[in-house]
């Protein structure tokens, strides 16, 4: 479970909080979609999460680990996925990045990598450099690299942005996949349409501050409001229709 109880950070210089005085809790296992128009501080709340910043004040707990002082720990058990795949690829092959989730000398590794490879279709480019990879299989990689560390935290930042239809699709199917083993899911996103239909709740940022938090059928009707697009099924009938 997550829970943030008056949250807030400020980076150094600015006079304005990033975030200011969030309060939330997100049950074990939830999909969730992070809304909020650019400045909204969703990146500052990834970082949180993600045990790469501090909160300035309030509390943020992640599993029972307290945020404030355990960033090493909360960097070990959530893994972010960032929205540019080139930041994140490090390995010059698909196999050396793949590979460098894990110590050298770990002898279940190569068959740990390539069954994960496998799960994401990236086997039969096992050895193939990284700047041959399309758009969509780099996103897979860094995908498929951060589920290698079994994290109880899955940080998704704008994951459909960029993808063909296909990729959408398999995308889609990968959350699925996670919600069925379990795995809590944040997805930063701009446009709802593909993944608001898996959502189990909903967070809603604007220029900090938390303007909402819960059931996304509840919470649709007042985005417009902070700049969000709803999905068009919300705006012709009031309904979530199944994405495809």
């Amino acid at each position: 479970m997550i829970k943030a109880e008056n949250l807030s950070f400020s980076y150094r210089g600015n006079a304005s909080p990033a975030l200011d005085a969030l309060s939330f809790v997100i049950p074990k296992g939830e999909l969730v979609c992070l809304c909020g128009t650019n400045g909204s501080g969703k990146s500052t709340l990834f970082s949180l999460l993600a045990g790469l910043q501090t909160p300035s004040s309030g509390a943020l707990k992640v599993d029972a680990v307290n945020a404030k002082g355990n960033e090493q720990q909360l960097r070990a058990q959530s893994a972010l996925v960032l929205q540019d795949a080139d930041l994140q690829i490090i390995g010059a092959t698909v196999a050396e990045d793949m590979m460098l989730a894990f110590p050298a000398n770990d002898p279940e590794a190569e068959e740990t990598c390539r069954a994960m490879a496998k799960r994401f279709s990236l086997l039969e480019h096992w050895n193939s450099p990284v700047h041959a990879l399309s758009y969509g299989q780099k996103r897979k990689l860094c995908l498929a690299v951060s589920l290698l560390s079994t994290p109880s935290l899955l940080l998704l930042d704008e994951p459909f942005s960029g993808l063909d239809y296909p990729a959408m699709v398999e995308m889609r199917s990968i959350m699925k996949a996670n919600k069925e083993h379990g795995l809590t899911q944040i997805v930063s996103v701009h446009d709802l349409e593909p993944v608001i239909d898996l959502a189990d709740s909903m967070i809603v940022l604007h220029h900090g501050k938390l303007k909402g938090s819960g059931d996304p059928q509840g919470m649709l009707g007042s985005l417009l409001e902070y700049g969000i697009r709803p999905p068009y099924s919300w705006l012709q009938e009031h309904t979530i229709s199944p994405w495809g």
